[in-house]
């Protein structure tokens, strides 16, 4: 047993049997609640069409009483000692780990990502669990050298109070569990929309949590239109914080409706990343390299190297091993084991994918591979590689988030870096160069809030993931992520 339980860890489940996690009720101050028959939303399965359940389409009136109950639980979730918030959110982690393979399956069947990489995502949101459970009893002040005569100064980090969380469908728990983890492990109760393509992997968190004693009323999840639950959130005085992760004009909306009231806002917004290749690499493993960045979760994924620059005198041994790299990507159904890329979320997604094709071959790029849609169903899409791609081109300015790679050469490192810095995004980049000195030298150039050199693999809870420019405002993860859930209070003592 973990933290002095005293119930066992259910161990009942069957190891791939998502049904019994899917919770079609949504999770309102403690109650589990349904809606009238014309009031449900149907959750389709991206891969087969299929209906895999329901949930109910909240409103106004749920989400006043969630905040209501949000903030009468609050205060007595903040006066527990910091190594108890901690211990249930421990408790919390140990149930994600131990149902990891049910909640990857629900996650493939609401989703449609590989359920390799599904598991991988339980895992990745449970450590941010398991960190922010630690980093609870470290919200350290500060004691201040008085510049007064018989005074004592110090400072204390406390809890903002109730939050809202508004999360994408793209990874369903990991992000949910990283804002929630942070916010509770703060102090904070928590409101949380899920996107409505995905709703089901949110809920299971949330009965995971009622589970390992997460009080009524702490954390609820509310299922229904994200921009009527979400815009009472923002509206609503009792919310003292948004954190959010979606496109940047929903980011701009947040922020105007959130104006009124003078919220805290954390924002993760869209990207748009280059991904630079120099001359001086191994050209097969950085078009590997650029092919995972690219074609990861289908391409939709914030982190997606959007667009490649290399080199020109290896532009063409790089193209090479690219296409190779793309035609090698398994396309099918998450379930299947040999899957590498399931299919897009929807229409739109799938839509935006062949426009930019389309105009960028319309406007003298070459298509080396794919530009098709596959016949495993209607939003299989295949991996897609576009040489020769220009900066009139609509794909080297707006966020494709599909599996279309965008790749072009360059000559001088200049040239690079203002084309790599020429977006209103500032997320991610992704430099691939063996020369120590230019890896400094870019890295500190470039206008991003994460650069990755010789690497794709750069998140995790240890890390302050966020942008700069439009692609949002604070850090998740990370002792930073706190900061995000606290407030400042000065307190000066006569002594």
């Amino acid at each position: 047993m973990r933290n002095g339980m005293t119930q066992p860890l259910e161990t009942t489940l069957a190891p791939d049997d998502w049904t019994e996690l899917r919770y079609e009720q949504a999770y309102c101050a403690g109650n589990w609640l349904g809606s009238r028959p014309n009031e449900r939303i149907d959750i389709q399965n991206p891969s087969t069409g299929e209906v895999i359940g329901s949930v109910p389409c909240l409103g106004i009136e749920e989400a006043r009483d969630a905040i209501i109950a949000a903030r009468a639980a609050q205060p007595a979730w903040q006066g527990l000692l910091p190594r108890q918030r901690g211990d249930v959110l421990m408790r919390w982690h140990d149930l994600l780990m131990r149902h990891r393979r049910q909640l990857a399956a629900l996650m493939t069947k609401e989703q449609g990502k590989p359920l390799a990489d599904a598991i991988g995502e339980i895992e990745y949101g449970a450590s941010f669990i398991r960190w922010f459970a630690e980093e609870a009893s470290r919200l350290y002040g500060e004691v201040i050298p008085s510049h007064l005569s018989a005074r004592r100064l110090f400072v204390q980090r406390e809890a903002l109070g109730v939050v809202g969380l508004i999360t994408p469908w793209n990874f369903p728990s990991a992000m949910l569990a990283r804002k929630a983890a942070a916010a509770l492990a703060a102090g904070c109760s928590a409101v949380a929309v899920p996107s409505v393509l995905t709703p089901f992997s949110a809920l299971a968190l949330a009965a995971l949590g009622e589970k390992a004693g997460l009080p009524p009323g702490i954390f609820s999840v509310l299922t229904g239109n994200p921009a009527v639950l979400g815009g009472e959130l923002c509206r609503n005085d009792g919310v003292r914080g948004i954190s959010f992760t979606g496109s940047t004009e929903v980011g701009r909306l947040l922020m105007a409706q959130c104006a009124p009231s003078i919220k805290r806002l954390s924002l993760e917004l869209g990207g748009h990343a280059p991904f630079i290749v120099f001359s001086d690499v191994d050209v097969e493993s950085a078009a590997k390299a650029a092919a995972e960045a690219k074609y990861q979760t289908g391409g939709q994924d914030c982190l997606a190297a959007n667009r490649i620059f290399v080199h020109r005198s290896i532009y063409q041994g790089f193209l090479d091993a690219f296409v190779r790299a793309a035609k090698s990507i398994r396309v099918g159904d998450g379930f299947d084991q040999a899957t590498d890329m399931g299919p897009l979320i929807n229409r739109q997604t799938l839509a935006k994918s062949e426009a930019h094709v389309a105009d960028a071959v319309g406007k003298g790029a070459r298509l080396l591979t794919g530009g098709r849609r596959l016949p495993q169903g209607e939003l299989f899409y295949e991996p897609t590689v576009l040489a020769d791609v220009t900066s009139e081109m609509k794909i080297m300015h707006e966020e494709t988030f599909g599996p279309v790679a965008a790749i072009t050469a360059f000559d001088e490192e200049a040239e690079v870096l203002a084309a790599a810095n020429n977006t209103e995004y500032g997320l991610v980049a992704y430099v691939f160069t063996s020369d120590l000195s230019r890896s400094h030298r870019v890295s500190d150039a470039l206008e991003y809030g994460m650069v990755a050199v010789n690497t794709v693999k750069l998140t995790g809870a240890p890390i302050p993931f966020g942008g700069i420019k439009q692609s949002g405002i604070g850090r998740e993860g990370s002792r930073y992520g706190l900061d995000e859930f606290t407030t400042l209070k000065y307190v000066c003592t006569a002594v």
